[in-house]
């Protein structure tokens, strides 16, 4: 995630081998807590209101956050009105 100046954010943090921003932390640590009570439906635009961050900042983040995340499992469910994640701890 280098910028322009090929020098990287001061909110991006590496964490094993991807980096993730400082939204991004925030979206996970929302879905840890949440995950804990076991499998949740969860809407971007929920998960947006609870961290104050817009739907589309955290719709854009989920689809790498799932691929990355190695302690909550994140999967696309259904697409109705908005998308709906599936969330569960692994």
């Amino acid at each position: 995630m280098a910028g322009r100046n090929g020098l990287k954010p001061l909110a991006a943090v590496t964490t094993g081998m991807s980096e993730l921003s400082d939204e991004d932390e925030r979206i996970l640590a929302y879905l840890r807590k949440r995950a804990k009570g076991g499998e949740q439906y969860l809407r971007s635009k929920h998960i947006a209101d609870a961290i104050d961050l817009t739907a589309k900042q955290v719709g854009t983040r989920l689809p790498r956050l799932a691929e990355h995340s190695e302690d909550v499992d994140i999967e696309k469910w259904s697409r109705a009105r908005s998308t709906t994640w599936r969330v569960t701890p692994e």
